[in-house]
């Protein structure tokens, strides 16, 4: 694993995320947002804020494996929901925190007024390293 996450002692440790994350040489990986679409590019669970998050790591999962990484390797995700609810961005946290497990990459969480997609609530990027950039090819 090519990120080394960083936890700073002097600042609130209670936060379910690292406060920085470290890449060894490598090559990085920057993906687009992922979103809430099927294999046709149809937008999966409308109105559904979990359903969407699931179609949304599944999909970064795709992305990322793809340039040879997996969700181990992110440094950092920004996470999008529209919504002004801080309950519905805390709901589709706990799918993001859920897929990344013990590898809590720093992140960024908000709610935003639209998405690009019809029906779409929400959408995850991120930027990986990976050690072996031969893996990508």
């Amino acid at each position: 694993m090519a990120a080394q996450l960083v936890r700073a002692d002097r600042l609130y440790g209670g936060v379910p995320y690292a406060y920085a994350t470290v890449g060894r040489p490598g090559t990085v990986v920057f993906t687009a947002g992922a979103c809430p679409l099927d294999e046709h590019g149809s937008v999966v669970g409308r109105g559904d804020l979990r359903l969407q998050a699931r179609q949304v790591l599944a999909n970064l999962t795709e992305a990322l494996a793809a340039a040879g990484a997996t969700l181990a390797d992110v440094l950092k995700t920004t996470v999008y929901v529209a919504s002004a609810d801080r309950a519905d961005l805390v709901t589709v946290w706990d799918v993001v925190s859920a897929a990344f497990g013990d590898h809590d990459a720093p992140s960024t969480l908000l709610g935003v007024a639209t998405l690009g997609y019809d029906g779409q609530l929400v959408e995850v990027e991120a930027v990986a390293l990976i050690s072996d950039p031969a893996a990508a090819d």
